[in-house]
């Protein structure tokens, strides 16, 4: 048996339960893993918030879309042997202390890479590369971030450094620092956003990336942005969908990126154990304490990520 948090209803986190569920043996082409991490993402809450439907058929929901850990047993000629230390993205069902996933879910976590940043590396990661890949940044461009102090704004900032950008990230609360200290150049969103990006960057904006899906993120980008494919939205899709921007993502219309965001995974796990890319841990939660850790990143203001550790 292990832990598992389940959503037994549709709602707000008191909907969460922390209970025991048979794990079972992996099968071929499958790895079990004893998780020491799992990354917490919006896509968990909107999983029974509502966000995605309220099918009473698909309750009760497991979480958790992303972890870290160690092998503990493998299937049949899946190139894995027990004690070898994993990332898993895309699983399913990550917050648990332990799981059957398949082994193409998995890469090798570089040894210099602690457990809770592991864990919270590749979706944000991911969808970073997709954005910035999709917008086509690189040498030279100025890339405007929206969220830059968010779990996905802090991965494009690095990221967009690395392919030699220049970015201005909008931030609000203690966002700023933060934003600095990896090569950006902050901007308090609010009245009067587009005239101050102006002020910093004259020569103008080459691309944005809209990481938080206000109507303020996805109008400063068309006012300054002047090709519309260089900009894209993971939050905004009736939007992008209205004003001929690129969504991104799991919402209507967007273009997912599988192959490309699975083809990031090996990249982003070596630039993070090299110390060319950090992933920002915003606070830790034991399994028991999932609400809490919800509570906190639905409230919108986390700079980096929150992690659960079984």
């Amino acid at each position: 048996m292990t832990r598992v948090v389940l959503a037994t209803a549709y709602g707000g986190p008191e909907v969460l339960a922390v209970v025991d569920r048979p794990v079972g043996d992996p099968g071929p082409g499958q790895a079990r893993v004893e998780v020491r991490a799992a990354g917490v993402n919006p896509a968990d809450w909107k999983s029974y918030t509502g966000a995605f439907g309220t099918d009473p058929a698909a309750l009760p929901k497991r979480l958790g879309f992303e972890v870290s850990g160690v092998v503990t047993a493998a299937g049949p000629d899946v190139g894995l042997a027990v004690g070898d230390e994993v990332i898993g993205f895309r699983v399913s069902g990550g917050y648990a202390d332990e799981l059957v996933v398949p082994a193409s879910a998995l890469v090798p976590k570089p040894a210099s890479l602690g457990w809770a940043p592991a864990a919270g590396l590749m979706l944000t990661g991911a969808t970073a590369v997709h954005a910035l890949t999709a917008t086509g940044v690189g040498r030279g461009d100025t890339v405007l971030v929206h969220g830059a102090a968010g779990g996905v704004g802090l991965m494009a900032v690095q990221l967009a450094a690395l392919r030699s950008a220049r970015v201005v990230g909008t931030v609000g609360g203690h966002g700023a620092d933060l934003v600095r200290r990896f090569g950006a150049e902050p901007v308090r969103y609010g009245d009067g956003l587009a005239g101050r990006v102006r002020e910093l960057a004259p020569g103008g904006v080459d691309a944005a990336l809209d990481l938080v899906g206000t109507d303020e993120a996805v109008d400063v980008s068309l006012e300054l942005v002047a090709d519309r494919q260089r900009i894209a939205t993971v939050a905004a899709f009736g939007r992008a969908s209205a004003d001929g921007i690129r969504a991104l993502g799991g919402g209507p219309g967007a273009d997912r990126g599988t192959e490309l965001r699975d083809a990031a995974r090996l990249d982003l796990a070596e630039a993070a154990g090299a110390g060319r890319l950090e992933v920002v841990v915003a606070g830790t939660f034991p399994l028991e304490d999932v609400a809490a850790a919800h509570r906190q990143g639905m409230a919108g203001h986390t700079h980096g990520k929150l992690v659960l550790v079984p």
